[in-house]
């Protein structure tokens, strides 16, 4: 029975756990069309474009599938993703995520 039990946890807590497929180093080479808005590691010198260095995988991934899609609307954003393979996507969420983003003072 505890076996049981053990087996079933282990299950939940792989299938809830997000799967980052990316791969950083590609993500990098694949992100020239994204420094000029976001820079070189994400961190956007310019308050009109977002900072996405540090920002959760998972949360990178749905954006870009979103702007992809057409359910997130940008006249920026759109036609990029729209060349986006899912595998770039995932490379690219990879890359950003794991970039030092802004640090939170308490």
């Amino acid at each position: 029975m505890n076996k049981t039990i053990l087996t079933a946890s282990c299950l939940v807590l792989a299938l809830s756990a997000p799967a980052f497929a990316g791969d950083p180093a590609e993500g990098q080479k694949k992100s020239k069309a994204c420094v000029a808005c976001h820079g070189a590691d994400g961190n956007s010198a310019s308050a009109e474009f977002p900072k996405i260095a540090g920002q959760h995988y998972d949360y990178l991934v749905k954006a870009l599938k979103d702007y992809k899609s057409g359910a997130r609307k940008n006249p920026i954003m759109a036609p990029t993703a729209a060349n986006l393979s899912v595998r770039d996507i995932e490379d690219l969420a990879a890359y950003y995520s794991s970039q030092k983003g802004l640090t939170l003072k308490y």
